[in-house]
């Protein structure tokens, strides 16, 4: 199943440093299932003044709950930076 995932940070004055400090686990995390299949594509969403507030990603598992074990254990999730999350099941063409 296929899915986007909108996953917003915290808006607290810590937010961002959060973000940072997180962000190089994250990305490895995310590599690791890019490599797998399970992460099509993604990246950081941007406020109007260019600073990092969140992320978008396509995802492909095999169930919600599988999605939702990635997120949960993601290290944004794991330090505070992920807050909520929006999740749609979608799907891609074939092109």
């Amino acid at each position: 199943m296929q899915f986007l995932v909108i996953a917003r940070d915290g808006t607290d004055a810590d937010a961002l440093s959060r973000r940072l400090a997180t962000r190089d686990a994250h990305l490895a995390n995310v590599k690791k299932y890019k490599e797998a299949g399970n992460i099509i594509v993604g990246g950081a969403l941007l406020s109007a003044e260019g600073t990092m507030n969140g992320s978008a990603l396509i995802a492909d598992f095999p169930d919600r709950a599988a999605l939702d074990a990635y997120l949960n254990s993601d290290p944004y999730t794991l330090n505070g930076v992920w807050q909520t999350f929006d999740v749609t099941e979608m799907k891609l063409p074939p092109v």
